[in-house]
């Protein structure tokens, strides 16, 4: 096996090397044109562009009757799993559905300095698409991570989009999946066309209002040129790990934790490891290479390796603390001692997901532990949060003025109309002041 993996060490000045390092891969801007065009395919041509690109794309031979899988498929899916895997992702469904529950938004009313009544109301979407990437690698966690919040947050109408493989089936699993969580509209279609049936509606897929899910750079794309026609999520690309070690983390602990996130195999992944013992880093890729001989993704974890690994050895927690809050990573475990928790935990603000102590790994984030797997990537976690239970909400404010607030407010009121020379404004409210 054979790649050599070296580290840098922190100064002010590496921070714009990382920049350039962990944006290196979020923007392509040669698949725009092919996107659009498939998008503009799908908006005046329906069913039949999806078939031609489901066939171009996935080799899989349909036609538009095939393109909806039929709900008793789906139901009998549960059937031709193991008990062992309908328990675990019940177990995981169990664990989503508690973590999210905490966060349903509620529906508030207060008086304000007018003594007018304020207040929100919260209103679940109506029509929600979600994207599930499958074909070779179905990730049924993605369903867990994406339809049990909906199913929560009360969304009435879920229509699920993800690529067959080459035969035209879809992965069992995934369908048992969705069988257990009552989601019965499902489309056997990927990529940009599928988000642009989701967009513009075909003959066989309704048009819904917000898109949800992690996809490609094709799907990613497609997301961003639908914008507006409906709502998006985040847009999540290949996926991101940071591993925080100091003297007390387990080497194979840290290798482990950097491979699991290299297997994904888009090619594209990052992985850091930020390090404070300087021979920590020989026994670590010492492990990586031991580890990596027994894992079957082995080709998409060497390349990664190669283009996507970075390690910075650093000297106290202030420089750490830099680092990650620069990068901004997707997940983040901080093997560190127990007593550097606290400060980590508070100091550093920008990661997808924090994954605490020798014993969080990753991977739990990723199937069960609760919260959504739906991170954001490429250093948006700067300005962006992970899927969470008020993205299957839209909000409404309220207002309501009696004749005595609207006295108290409107001198205040008026002020802003001449300022702002909207005398319509001014006059909306002086008119309803004469009034009895």
């Amino acid at each position: 096996m054979k790649f050599n993996l070296d580290y840098k060490v922190f100064t002010p000045n590496l921070l714009v090397e990382i920049e350039k390092f962990a944006i290196s891969t979020n923007v392509d801007e040669s698949i725009a044109a092919t996107v659009s065009d498939i998008l503009q395919e799908v908006k005046t041509r329906g069913d039949e562009a999806i078939v031609e690109r489901t066939l171009l794309y996935d080799g899989a031979n349909l036609n538009k009757f095939d393109l909806r899988i039929p709900v008793n498929q789906i139901k009998e899916a549960t059937t031709s799993i193991s008990l062992e895997c309908k328990a675990a992702m019940m177990e995981a469904i169990e664990n989503v559905t508690f973590f999210h529950q905490q966060n349903l938004p509620r529906n508030w009313q207060g008086r304000n300095s007018h003594g007018a009544i304020i207040g929100e109301n919260y209103y679940p979407i109506n029509r929600v698409g979600l994207y599930v990437p499958g074909g070779n690698v179905p990730l049924v966690s993605t369903v867990i991570m994406s339809a049990t919040l909906a199913k929560v947050a009360g969304v009435s109408q879920i229509a699920v989009m993800t690529p067959p493989n080459p035969d035209g089936t879809v992965s069992p699993e995934l369908l048992g999946a969705l069988a257990i969580l009552e989601v019965d509209e499902v489309y056997k279609a990927g990529g940009a066309q599928a988000i642009g049936a989701l967009a513009y509606g075909t003959e066989s897929v309704k048009a819904v209002d917000k898109i949800f899910g992690p996809g490609n750079a094709f799907v990613n794309e497609a997301k961003k040129q639908v914008f507006s026609t409906v709502g998006i999520d985040l847009l999540p690309g290949p996926s991101e790990v940071m591993v925080i070690a100091d003297e007390t983390a387990n080497p194979a602990y840290i290798a482990a934790a950097l491979l699991a996130q290299a297997e994904h195999g888009s090619g594209k992944e990052k992985i850091y490891l930020i390090f404070t013992k300087k021979d920590h880093f020989d026994f670590v890729v010492e492990e990586i290479k031991q580890q990596t001989k027994s894992l079957s993704h082995q080709d998409s974890i060497l390349h990664i390796l190669e283009k996507g690994f970075l390690a910075v050895h650093t000297k106290n927690l202030e420089e750490i603390v830099k680092v990650a809050n620069f990068i901004a990573p997707e997940h983040l475990e901080l093997q560190v001692k127990n007593d550097d928790l606290p400060y980590l935990q508070e100091n550093i603000n920008t990661a997808g997901a924090l994954l605490l102590g020798h014993f969080s790994a990753t991977a739990l984030g990723d199937f069960v532990a609760g919260p959504s797997h739906v991170l954001p990537t490429g250093r948006s976690s700067r300005f962006s949060s992970g899927l969470r239970m008020e993205d299957f909400f839209r909000r409404t404010s309220i207002i309501r003025y009696d004749q005595d607030a609207l006295i108290n407010a409107s001198e205040s009121a008026l002020l802003f109309s001449e300022m702002e020379k909207l005398d319509g404004h001014g006059n909306s409210i002086s008119i309803r002041l004469g009034q009895d």
